[in-house]
Protein backbone atom coordinates (compact mmCIF):
# COMPACT_ATOMS: atom_id res chain seq x y z
CA UNK A 1 0.00 0.00 0.00
CA UNK A 2 1.26 3.46 -0.99
CA UNK A 3 0.74 6.98 -0.75
CA UNK A 4 -0.44 8.87 -3.71
CA UNK A 5 0.52 12.12 -4.53
CA UNK A 6 -2.64 13.82 -2.83
CA UNK A 7 -1.62 12.10 0.60
CA UNK A 8 -4.19 9.18 0.34
CA UNK A 9 -3.11 5.65 0.59
CA UNK A 10 -3.29 3.75 -2.86
CA UNK A 11 -5.59 1.56 -4.14
CA UNK A 12 -8.44 0.76 -6.65
CA UNK A 13 -12.31 -0.74 -7.85
CA UNK A 14 -15.34 -0.37 -10.08
CA UNK A 15 -19.05 -0.35 -11.04
CA UNK A 16 -21.79 -0.34 -14.06
CA UNK A 17 -22.80 2.72 -15.75
CA UNK A 18 -26.55 1.36 -16.10
CA UNK A 19 -27.03 0.67 -12.46
CA UNK A 20 -27.67 3.07 -9.73
CA UNK A 21 -24.80 4.18 -8.19
CA UNK A 22 -23.85 2.22 -5.45
CA UNK A 23 -24.69 -1.12 -6.74
CA UNK A 24 -22.27 -3.61 -7.06
CA UNK A 25 -22.84 -5.63 -10.27
CA UNK A 26 -22.57 -9.63 -10.44
CA UNK A 27 -18.43 -10.00 -10.67
CA UNK A 28 -17.54 -6.69 -10.10
CA UNK A 29 -14.29 -6.11 -8.76
CA UNK A 30 -15.12 -4.03 -5.73
CA UNK A 31 -17.64 -1.27 -4.59
CA UNK A 32 -18.48 1.58 -7.83
CA UNK A 33 -19.47 5.02 -6.86
CA UNK A 34 -22.44 6.29 -4.52
CA UNK A 35 -23.74 9.23 -4.91
CA UNK A 36 -25.53 11.03 -1.82
CA UNK A 37 -27.17 14.08 -1.05
CA UNK A 38 -27.18 15.92 2.34
CA UNK A 39 -29.76 18.94 3.10
CA UNK A 40 -28.90 20.84 6.32
CA UNK A 41 -30.26 23.77 8.01
CA UNK A 42 -27.13 24.52 9.87
CA UNK A 43 -23.44 23.82 9.46
CA UNK A 44 -23.40 22.05 12.94
CA UNK A 45 -26.58 19.65 11.83
CA UNK A 46 -24.27 19.08 8.66
CA UNK A 47 -21.10 17.93 11.13
CA UNK A 48 -23.22 15.66 12.90
CA UNK A 49 -23.67 13.99 9.52
CA UNK A 50 -20.55 14.51 7.64
CA UNK A 51 -18.03 13.87 10.87
CA UNK A 52 -19.56 9.59 11.28
CA UNK A 53 -19.61 9.32 7.78
CA UNK A 54 -15.78 10.28 7.31
CA UNK A 55 -14.43 8.36 10.36
CA UNK A 56 -16.76 5.58 9.72
CA UNK A 57 -14.68 5.34 6.61
CA UNK A 58 -11.44 5.69 8.00
CA UNK A 59 -11.87 2.85 10.04
CA UNK A 60 -13.31 0.31 7.74
CA UNK A 61 -9.80 2.06 5.16
CA UNK A 62 -12.08 4.19 2.90
CA UNK A 63 -10.22 7.60 2.44
CA UNK A 64 -11.70 10.77 3.63
CA UNK A 65 -11.50 13.81 1.64
CA UNK A 66 -13.30 17.73 2.92
CA UNK A 67 -14.25 19.88 -0.42
CA UNK A 68 -15.93 22.30 0.45
CA UNK A 69 -15.81 26.08 1.40
CA UNK A 70 -13.88 27.98 4.54
CA UNK A 71 -16.90 27.83 7.03
CA UNK A 72 -18.28 24.34 5.79
CA UNK A 73 -14.48 22.65 6.10
CA UNK A 74 -13.79 24.12 9.22
CA UNK A 75 -16.70 22.73 10.91
CA UNK A 76 -16.32 19.55 10.08
CA UNK A 77 -12.68 19.26 10.86
CA UNK A 78 -13.86 20.46 14.40
CA UNK A 79 -16.23 17.74 14.41
CA UNK A 80 -13.77 14.86 13.27
CA UNK A 81 -10.93 16.06 15.65
CA UNK A 82 -8.76 17.92 13.48
CA UNK A 83 -8.41 14.03 12.45
CA UNK A 84 -4.53 13.72 10.43
CA UNK A 85 -5.64 11.34 7.90
CA UNK A 86 -8.77 13.71 6.77
CA UNK A 87 -7.59 15.61 3.87
CA UNK A 88 -8.96 18.94 3.15
CA UNK A 89 -8.65 20.44 -0.04
CA UNK A 90 -9.83 23.80 -1.15
CA UNK A 91 -13.11 24.18 -3.46
CA UNK A 92 -11.64 25.84 -6.17
CA UNK A 93 -9.19 23.21 -6.26
CA UNK A 94 -11.87 21.27 -7.38
CA UNK A 95 -15.25 22.97 -8.20
CA UNK A 96 -13.85 25.23 -10.70
CA UNK A 97 -16.05 27.17 -13.38
CA UNK A 98 -15.43 24.18 -16.07
CA UNK A 99 -16.40 20.99 -14.65
CA UNK A 100 -14.34 18.37 -16.73
CA UNK A 101 -11.75 19.81 -14.77
CA UNK A 102 -13.51 18.74 -11.39
CA UNK A 103 -14.47 15.26 -12.98
CA UNK A 104 -10.62 14.66 -13.75
CA UNK A 105 -9.92 15.39 -10.14
CA UNK A 106 -12.27 13.42 -8.70
CA UNK A 107 -11.20 10.52 -10.95
CA UNK A 108 -7.64 10.68 -9.34
CA UNK A 109 -9.15 11.04 -6.08
CA UNK A 110 -11.05 7.41 -6.52
CA UNK A 111 -7.30 5.92 -8.26
CA UNK A 112 -6.05 6.38 -4.68
CA UNK A 113 -8.35 4.13 -3.12
CA UNK A 114 -7.35 1.45 -1.01
CA UNK A 115 -7.95 -2.01 -2.98
CA UNK A 116 -11.93 -3.33 -2.08
CA UNK A 117 -12.51 0.21 -0.77
CA UNK A 118 -14.02 3.86 -1.49
CA UNK A 119 -12.62 7.69 -0.89
CA UNK A 120 -15.49 9.49 0.47
CA UNK A 121 -15.82 12.60 -0.29
CA UNK A 122 -17.92 15.72 1.60
CA UNK A 123 -18.68 17.88 -1.28
CA UNK A 124 -19.63 21.53 -1.54
CA UNK A 125 -20.24 22.57 -4.95
CA UNK A 126 -19.81 26.34 -5.72
CA UNK A 127 -22.63 27.24 -8.02
CA UNK A 128 -21.11 30.34 -9.44
CA UNK A 129 -23.01 33.61 -9.93
CA UNK A 130 -24.56 33.19 -13.71
CA UNK A 131 -27.40 31.07 -14.90
CA UNK A 132 -24.81 29.36 -16.68
CA UNK A 133 -23.00 28.77 -14.27
CA UNK A 134 -26.01 27.32 -12.29
CA UNK A 135 -26.98 24.82 -15.08
CA UNK A 136 -23.42 23.86 -15.75
CA UNK A 137 -23.48 22.49 -12.52
CA UNK A 138 -26.56 21.01 -12.31
CA UNK A 139 -25.60 19.19 -14.90
CA UNK A 140 -22.39 17.87 -13.58
CA UNK A 141 -24.22 16.68 -10.51
CA UNK A 142 -26.29 14.13 -12.67
CA UNK A 143 -23.35 13.57 -15.14
CA UNK A 144 -21.45 12.14 -12.61
CA UNK A 145 -23.53 9.42 -12.06
CA UNK A 146 -22.51 7.94 -15.79
CA UNK A 147 -19.17 9.56 -15.29
CA UNK A 148 -17.99 7.73 -12.04
CA UNK A 149 -19.91 4.68 -12.11
CA UNK A 150 -16.75 2.83 -12.26
CA UNK A 151 -15.12 5.14 -10.04
CA UNK A 152 -14.42 3.77 -5.91
CA UNK A 153 -15.68 7.18 -4.40
CA UNK A 154 -18.34 7.38 -2.47
CA UNK A 155 -19.90 11.55 -2.51
CA UNK A 156 -21.84 12.64 0.34
CA UNK A 157 -22.93 16.30 -1.74
CA UNK A 158 -24.15 18.73 1.16
CA UNK A 159 -26.76 21.74 -0.15
CA UNK A 160 -27.63 24.44 2.50
CA UNK A 161 -31.12 24.63 2.65
CA UNK A 162 -30.86 28.38 1.76
CA UNK A 163 -29.97 27.49 -1.59
CA UNK A 164 -32.51 28.89 -4.14
CA UNK A 165 -35.06 25.67 -4.96
CA UNK A 166 -33.87 24.75 -8.21
CA UNK A 167 -30.44 24.02 -6.79
CA UNK A 168 -32.46 22.19 -3.54
CA UNK A 169 -34.54 20.30 -6.52
CA UNK A 170 -30.89 19.17 -7.87
CA UNK A 171 -30.06 17.52 -5.08
CA UNK A 172 -33.51 15.64 -4.67
CA UNK A 173 -33.33 14.77 -8.75
CA UNK A 174 -29.54 13.99 -8.93
CA UNK A 175 -28.44 11.60 -5.97
CA UNK A 176 -29.80 8.45 -5.66
CA UNK A 177 -29.94 8.35 -1.61
CA UNK A 178 -30.41 10.76 0.82
CA UNK A 179 -28.51 11.17 4.52
CA UNK A 180 -29.99 13.35 7.10
CA UNK A 181 -30.03 12.58 11.17
CA UNK A 182 -31.84 9.02 10.62
CA UNK A 183 -29.66 7.82 8.35
CA UNK A 184 -28.91 6.80 4.41
CA UNK A 185 -32.15 6.15 2.43
CA UNK A 186 -33.11 5.53 -0.88
CA UNK A 187 -34.18 8.84 -2.54
CA UNK A 188 -37.64 8.68 -4.19
CA UNK A 189 -37.32 11.87 -5.96
CA UNK A 190 -34.02 10.59 -8.02
CA UNK A 191 -34.55 10.82 -11.79
CA UNK A 192 -32.61 9.46 -14.25
CA UNK A 193 -29.09 11.40 -15.09
CA UNK A 194 -30.60 11.07 -19.27
CA UNK A 195 -34.06 12.31 -18.32
CA UNK A 196 -33.00 15.19 -15.85
CA UNK A 197 -30.11 16.48 -18.23
CA UNK A 198 -32.65 16.61 -20.94
CA UNK A 199 -35.20 18.98 -18.76
CA UNK A 200 -32.53 21.45 -18.22
CA UNK A 201 -32.54 24.80 -20.18
CA UNK A 202 -29.83 26.11 -22.31
CA UNK A 203 -29.11 29.63 -20.86
CA UNK A 204 -29.60 32.79 -23.15
CA UNK A 205 -26.41 34.43 -24.42
CA UNK A 206 -27.95 38.03 -25.05
CA UNK A 207 -24.35 38.35 -27.58
CA UNK A 208 -26.13 36.18 -30.08
CA UNK A 209 -29.25 38.77 -30.53
CA UNK A 210 -26.62 41.65 -31.40
CA UNK A 211 -24.50 41.95 -35.12
CA UNK A 212 -21.53 39.95 -34.87
CA UNK A 213 -18.07 40.65 -35.28
CA UNK A 214 -17.12 37.82 -37.81
CA UNK A 215 -19.34 35.90 -39.46
CA UNK A 216 -19.54 33.08 -41.93
CA UNK A 217 -21.72 30.87 -43.82
CA UNK A 218 -21.10 27.45 -46.06
CA UNK A 219 -17.84 27.15 -44.79
CA UNK A 220 -15.50 24.96 -46.98
CA UNK A 221 -12.53 26.70 -46.15
CA UNK A 222 -11.19 26.16 -42.71
CA UNK A 223 -7.70 27.29 -43.44
CA UNK A 224 -8.74 30.24 -44.50
CA UNK A 225 -11.55 30.93 -41.62
CA UNK A 226 -9.31 30.20 -38.77
CA UNK A 227 -7.25 32.70 -40.16
CA UNK A 228 -10.36 34.93 -40.27
CA UNK A 229 -11.22 33.94 -36.57
CA UNK A 230 -7.59 34.35 -35.03
CA UNK A 231 -7.02 37.78 -36.79
CA UNK A 232 -10.47 38.75 -34.41
CA UNK A 233 -9.27 37.49 -31.35
CA UNK A 234 -6.21 39.04 -31.92
CA UNK A 235 -7.60 42.19 -31.64
CA UNK A 236 -9.36 41.57 -28.71
CA UNK A 237 -8.36 43.15 -25.33
CA UNK A 238 -8.23 39.92 -23.56
CA UNK A 239 -5.58 37.49 -21.39
CA UNK A 240 -3.82 35.87 -24.26
CA UNK A 241 -3.99 32.35 -22.70
CA UNK A 242 -7.50 32.29 -22.43
CA UNK A 243 -8.06 33.30 -25.71
CA UNK A 244 -5.53 30.99 -27.59
CA UNK A 245 -7.68 28.15 -25.57
CA UNK A 246 -10.80 29.77 -27.08
CA UNK A 247 -9.40 29.99 -30.70
CA UNK A 248 -8.15 25.92 -30.37
CA UNK A 249 -11.95 25.19 -29.23
CA UNK A 250 -13.47 26.75 -32.02
CA UNK A 251 -10.94 25.49 -34.30
CA UNK A 252 -12.26 21.97 -32.86
CA UNK A 253 -15.54 22.49 -32.95
CA UNK A 254 -15.61 24.21 -36.48
CA UNK A 255 -13.69 21.39 -37.76
CA UNK A 256 -16.13 18.63 -36.05
CA UNK A 257 -18.94 20.36 -37.91
CA UNK A 258 -17.59 20.22 -41.24
CA UNK A 259 -15.94 16.60 -41.17
CA UNK A 260 -19.09 14.76 -39.21
CA UNK A 261 -21.81 17.34 -39.72
CA UNK A 262 -23.81 17.88 -42.80
CA UNK A 263 -23.63 21.33 -45.05
CA UNK A 264 -24.38 24.48 -44.46
CA UNK A 265 -21.56 25.02 -41.65
CA UNK A 266 -21.49 28.04 -40.50
CA UNK A 267 -19.61 30.38 -38.09
CA UNK A 268 -20.85 33.85 -35.72
CA UNK A 269 -18.31 35.20 -33.54
CA UNK A 270 -18.89 37.74 -30.77
CA UNK A 271 -17.07 39.90 -28.87
CA UNK A 272 -17.28 42.18 -25.75
CA UNK A 273 -15.46 43.82 -23.18
CA UNK A 274 -14.74 40.82 -20.93
CA UNK A 275 -16.55 38.38 -23.20
CA UNK A 276 -15.89 36.17 -26.48
CA UNK A 277 -18.69 34.06 -27.77
CA UNK A 278 -18.70 32.01 -31.08
CA UNK A 279 -21.69 29.75 -32.53
CA UNK A 280 -20.64 26.78 -35.06
CA UNK A 281 -23.85 25.35 -36.64
CA UNK A 282 -24.35 22.85 -39.25
CA UNK A 283 -27.52 20.82 -40.58
CA UNK A 284 -26.50 17.04 -38.73
CA UNK A 285 -28.10 16.03 -36.27
CA UNK A 286 -25.60 16.47 -33.25
CA UNK A 287 -24.14 14.38 -30.44
CA UNK A 288 -26.75 11.58 -29.18
CA UNK A 289 -24.97 11.17 -26.55
CA UNK A 290 -26.18 13.42 -23.59
CA UNK A 291 -22.65 12.80 -21.65
CA UNK A 292 -20.33 14.18 -24.35
CA UNK A 293 -17.88 16.00 -23.81
CA UNK A 294 -17.52 14.92 -20.10
CA UNK A 295 -14.51 12.52 -21.17
CA UNK A 296 -12.69 11.57 -24.01
CA UNK A 297 -15.28 9.74 -26.72
CA UNK A 298 -13.06 6.89 -26.77
CA UNK A 299 -11.88 6.42 -23.14
CA UNK A 300 -8.63 6.57 -22.64
CA UNK A 301 -7.50 5.68 -26.02
CA UNK A 302 -6.72 9.18 -27.01
CA UNK A 303 -5.14 8.44 -30.22
CA UNK A 304 -8.41 7.11 -31.34
CA UNK A 305 -10.13 10.74 -31.63
CA UNK A 306 -13.66 11.44 -30.73
CA UNK A 307 -11.80 14.53 -28.05
CA UNK A 308 -13.42 17.55 -29.99
CA UNK A 309 -16.35 18.39 -27.74
CA UNK A 310 -14.15 17.53 -24.31
CA UNK A 311 -11.31 19.53 -25.13
CA UNK A 312 -13.83 22.32 -25.69
CA UNK A 313 -15.73 21.82 -22.42
CA UNK A 314 -12.14 22.12 -20.70
CA UNK A 315 -11.09 25.04 -23.11
CA UNK A 316 -14.07 27.51 -22.53
CA UNK A 317 -15.88 28.26 -19.38
CA UNK A 318 -19.61 27.20 -20.88
CA UNK A 319 -20.38 25.06 -24.17
CA UNK A 320 -24.16 24.69 -24.96
CA UNK A 321 -25.30 22.16 -27.43
CA UNK A 322 -28.98 22.57 -28.74
CA UNK A 323 -30.76 20.66 -31.58
CA UNK A 324 -33.62 21.35 -33.90
CA UNK A 325 -35.73 20.53 -37.01
CA UNK A 326 -32.73 22.58 -39.16
CA UNK A 327 -29.70 21.05 -37.23
CA UNK A 328 -27.69 21.63 -34.19
CA UNK A 329 -25.45 24.21 -32.77
CA UNK A 330 -22.51 24.43 -29.82
CA UNK A 331 -21.97 27.77 -28.55
CA UNK A 332 -18.76 28.38 -26.97
CA UNK A 333 -18.77 31.41 -24.58
CA UNK A 334 -15.43 32.40 -22.18
CA UNK A 335 -15.29 35.48 -19.61
CA UNK A 336 -12.46 37.41 -18.34
CA UNK A 337 -12.46 40.37 -15.78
Amino acid sequence: MGVGPLGLETTRTTDDRGRPPGTEPDGCAGPGFRHDAVLYDSLDELAAIAAPFLLEGLAAGDGAVIAAGPATTAAIRAAVGDHPLVLSLERQALYRARTPTAIKAFRGLGEQASPGRRVRVVGEVDFGTTTADRVEWQRYEAVINAAFASSPLWGLCAFSTDLPEPLLATARHTHPHLVDDDGRATNADYVDPVTYLAGLPVPDEPLERTPPALAADDVTDFIALRRAVRAHLAAVDGPPDLLEDFQLAVDEMTSNGIRHGRRPVSLRLWTAPGTVVCTIRDAGAGPSDPFAGYGPAHGEDLSAGGMGLWLARQLCDHVALRAGERGNSVRLTTHWS
